[in-house]
């Protein structure tokens, strides 16, 4: 007993090693997911049932009470039984593949042994496709697991065996050496094949924990990769965008190179071979040509297949990675590798994976720069445009100034001229200096001073030596013009409206307050906030100047409104000292 026993354990050693080639191909591992068809549960169980038969022909022969070992089992004598661990492979397979594949594994074994004959054929034959079967409904208590664990693998193990030895007993017609045979093999059968099937449930948890384990470290890094490539994908510069993503991917990953094209040439390679595969080259690989008319990841495993002119080139294997802006490939990213062995599919998945998070990032970054652009293009067409009763009550004036008072029309004239150009001006810029703002403002009150001089005063105090700062174009304008239309609407006279620039701390702050009505309690709140809909344009030029603030200066320049006491309005926000403009043209 105890020599059999050591026998079918070296045994079923032998079979856990060919059950460990079998947890690596790739078929195997749908089954693992619970993958279930018609067409994969026949190949399962063929793929089962030949597990079974290589378990039966690795299997031992009893003679009488002599143990013969073979290194195969090719046939046996009538007087002959045969002792295998084939239930291993159909209760992994029923516990696995279900009932259907635990019985269609079950029937191919019990076929094999019945074919081979000798001592209990029969009761052999039968037991195979009824553990599949009972081990597939088994399995269904474990449906929420996975793989069930070695534990409950170990008692579902000890069944099958006994369930053998109950058949040998009822179906051998010989009592006496059916219970010799059975005391004999009992005890042996019932350790290596509960253990083994423990191992190698164990086994296949292992290998699922393993595949699961690569594929979340290669989804962090890929998400780490496309998170630390934001900064250089929101680079204008298509040059230095390509040298960034270069740069980091060779860092971060264990590739001989890295290459970044655009759709017509090489923008960047770093790592082996840079003296030959040198930027500004033009793209000649058939492979790479495809990729970008396809818009498909292609896999290059011969030096053939990248067509390298230099004859001592290192690189022999390259995964070429599509880079997709709106359906379109506007660039290739190449991973290079000295063999192609060095081309695993986790490679592959990382490779298809960061194409795709980078793909989405640009067209994520281009949405929201057209979308910017789109938003600048409104908002400067609202600063540029000119109130067509401004201009025509500003010209009526000049018309009457100059019949009573043309030293001063001309001065007005020049005012309106002024103002007007600074207005024309504004589509270019999106910041200028304090300095011009404050003589556009200047132009508009001498205007409206001449204008409305019975009915308001207007005081502009500007403190001297102020730092040069900068600010979106028609910032203070509007406010002022907004104090007038709404806040001075009904005032026939001593209406008042003073403009404050000053220091404040290292940063600049700008009040304009007036004497008017002030703004009613149930806008106060959220007037800057969203356009107002109280009354036809109220509110708009205050949103508008809001949103350019904030858009281009920052949180901390919001406007801030409140009302003073006894009446009127304060409108006040803060211009930091630190904005640093580049490329501003002058008004």
């Amino acid at each position: 007993m105890l020599d059999l026993t050591i026998i079918l354990f070296e045994r079923s050693g032998l079979l856990l090693v060919f059950a460990f080639v079998l947890t690596r191909i790739p078929g195997f591992r749908s089954i693992l997911y619970r993958e279930y068809s018609g067409k994969m549960a026949i190949i399962h169980s063929c793929m089962f049932g030949l597990f079974g038969i290589a378990s039966t022909i690795a299997g031992v022969i009893i003679d009488g009470n002599e143990v013969i070992t073979h290194h195969f089992i090719w046939s046996v004598e009538d007087d002959q039984m045969v002792v295998s661990l084939s239930l291993v492979a159909i209760v992994i397979a029923g516990l696995l593949g279900g009932p259907v594949v635990g019985l269609g594994s079950g029937l191919i074994a019990g076929t094999h042994l019945f074919l081979l004959g000798g001592i209990g054929w029969f009761a052999n034959m039968v037991v195979n496709p009824i553990t599949g079967l009972l081990a597939g409904l088994t399995a269904r208590f474990f449906s929420k697991e996975r793989v069930i664990s070695p534990i409950q693998a170990l008692f579902i193990g000890v069944f099958p065996p006994i369930l053998h030895m109950q058949m040998l007993l009822i179906l051998y017609p010989h009592g006496n050496e059916a219970i010799n045979v059975v005391n004999t093999i009992g005890l042996p059968l019932v350790l290596s094949n509960s253990i083994a099937i423990a191992i190698f449930t164990a086994m296949i948890g292992i290998v699922l924990k393993e595949q699961e384990n690569e594929a979340a470290l290669a989804t962090k890094q890929a998400l780490t990769i496309a998170e630390e490539a934001l900064p250089f994908l929101k680079k204008q510069d298509h040059q230095r965008r390509a040298e960034g993503i270069a740069n980091l991917l060779y860092e971060r990953l264990k590739v001989a190179a890295v290459s970044v094209t655009n759709g017509e040439r090489i923008l960047a390679h770093r790592g082996l071979a840079d003296d030959h595969h040198r930027p500004q080259g033009k793209i000649v690989t058939p492979l790479s040509i495809e990729a970008l008319r396809t818009n498909e990841m292609k896999v290059a495993y011969t030096r053939s297949e990248i067509m390298c002119s230099h004859p001592n080139c290192p690189l022999e294997a390259v995964i070429i990675i599509p880079i997709i802006e709106a359906n379109d490939t506007t660039g290739l990213i190449k991973f290079y590798f000295r063999k192609a062995q060095h081309i695993r599919p986790v490679e592959i998945e990382l490779a298809e994976g960061l194409g795709k998070l980078i793909s989405n990032q640009l067209n994520v970054i281009s949405n929201e720069n057209l979308k910017a652009h789109i938003r600048d293009a409104e908002l400067r067409n609202l600063q540029a445009q000119i109130n067509p009763h401004f201009l025509f009550n500003t010209l009526h004036l000049i018309a009457t100034l100059f019949r009573i008072d043309p030293k001063r029309a001309r001065h007005i004239t020049i005012q309106l001229a002024n103002y007007m150009r600074f207005n024309l001006g504004l589509v270019s810029d999106s910041l200028i200096s304090l300095k011009k703002e404050c003589n556009h403002l200047q132009a508009y009150i001498e205007i409206i001073q001449a204008r409305f001089e019975r009915r308001l005063q207007i005081h502009f105090k500007k403190e001297n030596d102020l730092p040069e700062v900068f600010i979106p174009p028609s910032t203070i304008q509007p406010l002022v013009e907004n104090s007038i239309q709404h806040g001075l609407e009904n005032v026939t006279k001593g209406g008042k409206i003073e403009v404050i620039v000053q220091k404040k701390d290292r940063d600049i702050e700008v009040i304009v307050r007036d004497n008017g009505r002030g703004f009613p309690k149930e806008v106060l709140t959220r007037a800057g906030r969203v356009t107002l809909k109280e009354r036809q344009d109220a509110g708009s030029g205050l949103y508008n100047v809001n949103q350019r603030l904030m858009s281009l200066l920052g949180e901390q320049s919001k406007i801030n409104i409140k009302n003073s006491h006894p009446c009127g309005s304060e409108v006040y926000f803060i211009i930091p000292s630190n904005i640093s403009v580049e490329g501003r043209n002058e008004l």
